[in-house]
């Protein structure tokens, strides 16, 4: 990560600022956590935000940026100006605009993201997921957790930058705290997160990035990233 902005297990982060933005909490957090200065103006107030009203402390900016981003989500014009299906607010953070959101400022530049839908998986299957999952944020790139009940999606989680290690924490901004990820919650449906329990969706990282070369946006995967093939960020 480029940002001297952290959370890893045991740590407190900032607290959603209302009831239904989970979502845009954690993707705010994400920005922090890739973006040195705008890290800086939540925390500090310095170096003031074009894209966000004025804030007299960390949690007032926090809350400014959160309406910010459920804006471009649920809007019909999302981040980096796309299109974008619009949602309710009532409902919180459609997984569409929270990948939009991610692509364009949430990670490093180029880093693209997919859905990927849990729900319908085996014990078997999730392992597979969550191992994945760690696959594809080892490389300081956040991601979004969708959770819930066995009927419905309820809370937005996120997944943060690993070590290096086999290991995820997750944030909760329902609260604030980082925990892990444990893998056996994680396929047993029993991730005791906010009270919530089942992997719905996650908005991941496909594992590659898109470039600009000569005015053409280039696919560069993890594999080619392997081989000594650089994305600029």
């Amino acid at each position: 990560m480029t940002s001297g902005y952290r959370l890893r297990q045991g740590d407190i982060g900032p607290v959603q600022q209302s009831p239904v933005t989970c979502g845009s909490a954690c993707l705010t957090v994400a920005r922090m956590l890739v973006n040195p200065e705008f890290a800086r103006w939540i925390t500090t107030g310095e170096g003031p935000r074009a894209d966000a009203p004025p804030g007299r402390d960390e949690q007032a900016r926090f809350a400014a940026y959160e309406r910010v981003v459920m804006r471009r989500t649920n809007g019909l014009l999302g981040a980096g100006r796309r299109l974008n299906v619009p949602w309710p607010h009532a409902l919180g953070t459609p997984p569409w605009g929270a990948g939009k959101e991610l692509e364009f400022g949430a990670s490093r530049r180029g880093t693209q993201y997919h859905q990927r839908w849990l729900r319908p998986l085996d014990r078997g299957r999730l392992r597979a997921a969550h191992s994945r999952l760690v696959d594809v944020v080892a490389e300081g790139e956040p991601a979004l957790l969708y959770i819930g009940n066995g009927l419905l999606p309820r809370h937005v989680t996120l997944v943060l930058p690993g070590d290096g290690d086999r290991i995820l924490d997750v944030y909760d901004p329902a609260t604030g705290q980082v925990t892990l990820l444990d893998e056996n919650c994680f396929a047993a449906r029993k991730l005791g997160i906010a009270g919530w329990d089942v992997p719905w969706v996650a908005v991941q990282p496909t594992g590659a990035r898109t470039v600009q070369a000569f005015g053409f946006s280039t696919g560069i995967s993890s594999a080619s990233r392997a081989t000594g093939v650089s994305a600029s960020a």
